[in-house]
């Protein structure tokens, strides 16, 4: 029984470790102490609902909640930078989201759609150092219509079962990918963006260079 236990926990082990891969540049602590500020953009978000989800809801329902999923993950994501700044424990300044937006759409650029765009240009466009990009996807555990009606009535309530990030840090002046962190984590009924996005960068603080 004891082996059967072991086996079981290395099983785990092994998987939980698959859900995280993190890397860190070389030369990261020099890009830090080169940097003032750091800016959030909102992240590419793919919502993925079962078939039956489907049925009840239109191509343009299910986008314009992958787009209200953004701006709660960048909010949610500000407000943990903001909180360590507060704490002392975030090395470089963090630009609010509604400042970031407006400069972005002042200058035509879809803040939905900021893949094609360098840093480097973003960069110049924000006044900032570094850059906070990437990519997120949830599921959705809910079988029928219900859910999906409660997660549009309430702004983006996340009744999710996992959600993934992968996270870019990138330099500004060149270019350069100075963090990539990409985590798999479990939710729970109720939780919502400020709950797991939380329980990431919980993990990831203590191995980005940007925070002690």
């Amino acid at each position: 029984m004891k082996k059967v236990i072991f086996i079981l926990c290395m099983i785990v082990s092994a998987s939980s470790y698959a859900q995280t891969k993190l890397y860190v540049h070389p030369n990261a602590d020099e890009y830090v102490k080169n940097t003032k500020k750091i800016v959030i953009l909102p992240f590419k978000v793919q919502i993925k609902l079962k078939p039956k989800q489907l049925k009840d809801v239109t191509p343009k329902q299910l986008e314009q909640m992958n787009k209200d999923e953004a701006l709660s993950i960048q909010k949610a994501m500000y407000g943990w930078f903001l909180t360590r700044k507060k704490r002392g424990e975030l090395l470089v300044e963090v630009q609010n989201p509604t400042e970031t937006n407006a400069l972005l759409k002042k200058n035509r650029i879809n803040l939905f759609e900021i893949g094609d765009v360098s840093a480097k240009r973003l960069g110049q466009i924000l006044g900032a150092e570094a850059i906070i990009m990437g990519t997120y996807e949830s599921s959705k555990p809910m079988t029928d219509a219900v859910g999906v009606g409660l997660t549009l009535l309430t702004g983006g309530l996340f009744n999710s079962n996992s959600a993934t990030m992968n996270m870019d840090i990138m330099n500004a002046k060149d270019n350069e990918l100075v963090v990539n962190y990409l985590k798999k984590v479990v939710g729970g009924l109720g939780m919502n963006s400020d709950d797991l996005i939380n329980i990431l960068m919980r993990k990831a603080s203590r191995r980005i260079p940007y925070t002690e």
